[in-house]
């Protein structure tokens, strides 16, 4: 079964690029300077910043279905990040080198499935869960700090 992994859409974080640390503060945000390689997982991308390079750290709704599991946690973003990560049947490596919390939502939001499973290995396990005709959307997580990390769904029919 074919899948699409979608980053975030960048324009609801273009209003924090570029404003100083004290404006940034004042949005429950914070800048940070990736210095080690694979530090700062950006979720617009869905690559690991290069050392040198700046995220904004900030809180995000990635989850707003008013259901019991509705949710928020932190995240990363490129400072600057222009174009989401949209492609079938490609695991980013940001994704591939980590363990992974895969979630199984339906369509009012509701959670259906979830399992761990290494990055390396999640496309079966994204062709097991969209095999359910429940299953609406998938959400990737870290599974280590629990950070949101990607939406999962099925690639819209063409032509």
């Amino acid at each position: 079964m074919s899948f699409r992994i979608l980053g975030l859409d960048p324009a609801p974080f273009r209003r924090l690029y570029g404003l100083s640390d004290a404006a940034l503060a004042a949005h429950g945000a914070q800048r940070l300077v990736a210095t080690a390689p694979r530090s700062f997982p950006d979720r617009v991308e869905l690559r690991d910043l290069e050392p040198g390079e700046t995220a904004i750290l900030l809180n995000f709704e990635h989850q707003p279905a008013e259901t019991p599991f509705r949710s928020r946690h932190a995240i990363f973003v490129r400072e600057g990040a222009e174009a989401a990560f949209d492609a079938v049947d490609v695991v980013p490596e940001v994704i591939r080198i980590r363990p992974i919390s895969l979630r199984a939502f339906d369509a009012a939001g509701m959670m259906t499935d979830a399992d761990l499973v290494d990055g390396a290995a999640i496309a079966p396990l994204i062709d097991r869960f969209l095999a359910d005709a429940r299953v609406a959307y998938l959400q990737a997580h870290y599974a280590k700090r629990g950070c949101y990390a990607a939406r999962i769904e099925r690639p819209a029919l063409t032509g």
